[in-house]
């Protein structure tokens, strides 16, 4: 008998190799170990006992307790347990932070002495105390901090005669990082750099690092974005290994592979985009069939084609999952040569493309659909605006197919908010920049008709898409798909935006069976509103975040039961799964891992949320750096926002945001009334609510915090 065999025999053998698992992965925290690295680290030798090991592996990703990674990598999975809850940092400000978990209702308050040094966004286990006041928050205290989101930060360096310290440009880090002068990589005074934590902050001391990168000058706007991009973690340049592969792939279409394509080079075919667009994604054909009814294709760049598994490129497709859309430039998802050339549909040029093709009559109704690889020729290249024109009555080309793609759209748009579609319009502001990228000019974008005929029929391709997949197999055994979800609103989040919308004379009826119908018919009261802004804004906050997974649950806000992303795969990495997956099953092909596809949406929705911080931090930087030139004046506002240490106020001429601090407030000492969003002063009791007007003056900006101080100038 083998000695493993004697192993085996012995009773509490498995759980031996159980505790050896969570042990090393423990051990490790973040880190994530392949299995030849895990039998490596526990130095194992014997075939049969690797085996052992193996299953003990897999009973523990199934029961939770270690995570599998996209990459077949194992790590620990933190889990929350008695008296201790496992949550990630929101450091409010310097005195406390919240730390957040799924496994807890509420937010635990920790004060700042209480929170181990844990920065904003790492992973901590907690320790409850219990309420802190009646209607507050539990309190907690850290007691372990289990992972870093980062290493790296980026900030501006103050350098002396005998040591350096960067200041992170992040609101949410409170630590300046102490650089010994042989580690700042030949940095001057006031550049921004990246620096890297070597040595965590203790009760004497502040965090220990060295530059790694310096940025430039502070100020400059290319230096600025890329400050932001490195803040957040993005990359803004593709390594050369990935820039290579793009280059060896041939721009000319074999005969051969138009041959396996459905044909549209002949059909009348056009995009339609945003005027400084460079990447398109997606465009659509249209012509009138015998039978009197249209045949419209919606035409998806087909990136799956020139983007293969296991390549450099889809390595860092993957990796990066999406474009990231600056306020003055995109960062690609793809490296130029697709995203600009091969995958762009441009005007005048064979394109290869994958397409949902649909029939329909002249009411709206489908009575047809076809999906398959495509190969198309672009007659036109329209701007928004250009089309708009066309709708509003002026001539120009293609003018009764763009009659027909809007009318359709417009019953389709009708159709969807009869089945509960939420009617949501959030305003988003457009920069004019000069041409060293300084802000002259911010104004909110305008959606028009032109917009939403393309947002609805690409919202139809995506249905159609997920529908057809979804039904391909009958009963529960479903193929694995892609999908996009978006649950059901906060019910309690729902109860306090229907407080707060009667006290500006709007009703919300949570008694209505159709929730769906009442959010729309508060949308619909609330239109041109001074309080529009905010009760919309509130709306959106009480909505589930969108996300992808391979769940297929329903899209609330779309009121769609089965929902995916097929149409821009140029810049969205869970296109890509998509068009890779229809391909498959079309193909005949079996169902796909759905562990596997999992972790690639996880992978998604996370970076997704990376993504729009940064973009909104570029809007930021811009918005603060549009009003350094207005400091003293005044401007009317509307309070958007209510924090224990401040209240948030939306200019209503340039609508940028600025914070009036309540320990500014001279006249009292004023508390929050979360549940009111509202703040109070305990003497006088004068009340300051979520949508009230005010008049504010501009008093400072902080471009490296990429924040605005204001003050009151009357009520």
């Amino acid at each position: 008998m083998t000695k493993s065999k004697n192993k085996k025999d012995k009773p509490g053998h498995e759980n031996n190799i159980k505790d050896k698992l969570l042990s090393l992965l423990s051990r490790a925290k973040s880190k994530a170990y392949s299995f030849k690295e895990i039998i490596k680290k526990v130095g194992l030798k014997d075939q049969a006992v690797k085996g052992q090991f193996a299953t003990e592996l897999d009973n523990l990703v199934r029961s939770g307790q270690v995570a599998r990674t996209q990459s077949g990598t194992y790590k620990i999975n933190y889990k929350s347990d008695g008296n201790h809850i496992v949550g990630r940092v929101d450091h409010v400000n310097q005195r406390f932070a919240y730390v957040i978990s799924e496994d807890s209702k509420e937010d635990i308050w920790v004060s700042a002495n209480n929170l181990k040094f844990a920065f904003d966004g790492d992973i901590v286990k907690v320790l409850l105390k219990g309420k802190r006041d009646r209607g507050r928050s539990p309190e907690g205290e850290v007691v372990e901090i289990l992972e870093r989101k980062r290493t790296d930060f980026v900030g501006k360096i103050e350098l002396s005669p005998r040591f350096a310290f960067v200041i992170p440009n992040s609101r949410k880090i409170f630590y300046d990082i102490f650089i010994p002068l042989d580690k700042i990589k030949d940095a001057k005074e006031g550049q921004k750099v990246v620096a890297r934590i070597v040595e965590w902050p203790d009760k004497n001391h502040n965090p220990v690092g060295e530059v790694i990168e310096v940025l430039g000058n502070a100020g400059e706007n290319d230096v600025e974005m890329h400050s932001i991009m490195a803040e957040y973690g993005l990359p803004w340049e593709f390594p050369e290994t990935v820039e290579r592969d793009a280059d060896k792939i041939p721009v000319e279409i074999p005969e051969s592979e138009i041959k396996k394509r459905r044909d549209f080079r002949s059909i009348t075919t056009f995009t339609i985009d945003p005027v400084d667009a460079k990447d398109f994604d997606d465009a659509l054909s249209i012509r009138k069939l015998e039978n009197g009814n249209w045949e419209v294709g919606v035409h998806i760049a087909d990136v799956t084609h020139y983007v293969r598994p296991g390549t450099p490129l889809e390595k860092e497709a993957y990796k990066r999952a999406t474009s990231v859309y600056l306020v003055d430039r995109v960062v690609p998802m793809l490296p130029e040569k697709l995203s600009n050339n091969l995958c762009s549909l441009r005007p005048h040029e064979d394109k290869l493309t994958f397409s949902a093709v649909f029939e329909m009559n002249h009411q709206g109704k489908i009575l047809d659909e076809w999906f398959g690889k495509t190969i198309i020729h672009s007659d036109r290249r329209f701007a928004y605006e250009e089309v708009q024109e066309i709708l509003e009555g002026k001539d120009g080309d293609f003018k009764e197919e763009i009659f027909a793609l809007d009318e359709l759209a417009k019953i389709m748009r009708a159709d969807r908010f009869r089945r509960g579609a939420i009617a949501f319009e959030t305003v988003e502001v457009k920069f004019k920049l000069d041409e060293k990228g300084k802000p002259l000019g911010v104004y909110p974008k305008v959606r028009k008709d032109a917009h939403k005929l393309i947002e609805d029929w690409m919202l139809l391709a995506n249905r159609k898409v997920a529908e057809y997949v979804y039904f391909m197999k009958k009963g529960d055994e479903k193929n694995t798909f892609v999908y996009r979800i978006h649950d059901h609103p906060d019910p309690e989040k729902l109860n306090s935006l229907a407080i707060f919308a009667r006290k500006f004379g709007h009703n919300l009826d949570l008694k209505d069976k159709d929730l769906s119908n009442a959010l729309n018919k508060l949308v619909t009261d609330v239109e041109n509103t001074p309080e529009q802004n905010v009760l919309q804004s509130l709306a959106i906050r009480s909505m589930a975040k969108a996300k992808y997974t391979t769940d297929p649950e329903k899209h609330f806000g779309l009121a769609y039961k089965h929902y995916t992303h097929f149409t821009s795969p140029i810049r969205r990495y869970p296109d890509v799964m998509v068009h890779r997956l229809l391909e498959h099953y079309l193909n005949g092909g079996k169902s796909e891992n759905k562990t596997y596809y999992e972790d690639l949406c996880e992978h998604s929705s996370d970076m997704e949320k990376v993504a729009a911080e940064a973009e909104r931090a570029s809007i930021k930087y811009k918005q603060v750096e549009f009003m350094e030139t207005m400091i003293g004046q005044e401007f009317e506002g509307i309070i958007s926002g209510v924090v224990e240490f401040g209240m948030f106020v939306e200019l209503v001429e340039t609508k940028c945001e600025g914070m009036i601090r309540l320990s500014e407030l001279e006249d009292d000492f004023y508390e929050l009334d979360a549940e009111n969003y509202r703040v109070i002063g305990k003497r006088n009791k004068k009340i300051f609510t979520l949508g009230d007007h005010v008049k504010v003056k501009v008093m400072n900006t902080n471009l490296e915090k990429r924040s605005i101080d204001l003050a009151f100038a009357g009520k």
